[in-house]
C-alpha cells in the first residue's frame, strides 16, 4: 500500500525524473536517507518501472504521428500472440493498446513524412499476418503531452 509520502514521491518523480534526492526529500518533507530508501523500495516493488527522457519528435525528424486501429481476422491465441510479437518488434510503433469494441488494437506510430508512413504501411504493417483491417487517423497537433498520472495524496 502506498502512503501519502510515497504518492508525493511518485508525483514529483513523474514531473522530473532527474530531480536530486536532496530536492525530492525537501519537496516531500523527508530527510534524504529515508527518501532514497522509499524510492528504492518503490523501484524494487515495480511501482517505478523505469526512467527515460522525453524526446521532441520534430527535433529528431519524426514529425508525423498516426493513430492506427487494426482489426484481426480472428482471435485465436496463435494469431493474437503472433500479431502482438510483431507489434512489439516494430520501432515506428511507439505505443500499442489492446481495445474493447469494434477494433482490436490502437497503435501510435511516428514517422518522418507521409511518404514514410505509406512505405511503413506497405512494407511493415500490411505484412503482419492475421490483420483484417487497418484504419489511420493523423494527428495535426498536440493538445496535451505525456502527463504525470493523477496520483493524489
Amino acid at each position: 500500500m502506498l502512503d501519502d509520502i510515497d504518492r508525493r514521491i511518485l508525483l514529483e518523480l513523474q514531473r522530473d525524473g532527474r530531480i536530486s534526492n536532496q530536492e525530492l526529500a525537501d519537496r516531500v518533507g523527508l530527510s534524504p536517507s529515508p527518501c532514497l530508501r522509499r524510492v528504492r523500495i518503490l523501484e524494487e516493488a515495480g511501482v517505478i518501472a523505469g526512467y527515460r527522457a522525453v524526446i521532441d519528435q520534430e527535433a529528431v525528424g519524426l514529425p508525423i504521428t498516426a493513430f492506427v486501429r487494426i482489426t484481426l481476422e480472428s482471435h485465436g491465441q496463435e494469431i493474437v500472440e503472433r500479431v502482438e510479437a510483431e507489434i512489439r518488434g516494430v520501432a515506428e510503433i511507439v505505443e500499442a493498446y489492446l481495445l474493447a469494441g469494434d477494433q482490436d488494437y490502437l497503435l501510435k506510430i511516428t514517422v518522418g513524412s507521409f511518404a514514410s508512413y505509406e512505405d511503413f504501411v506497405r512494407t511493415r504493417l500490411r505484412t503482419i499476418p492475421g490483420l483484417a483491417s487497418i484504419e489511420t487517423t493523423f494527428a495535426f497537433g498536440v493538445t496535451k503531452t505525456v502527463s504525470p498520472l493523477p496520483i493524489r495524496p
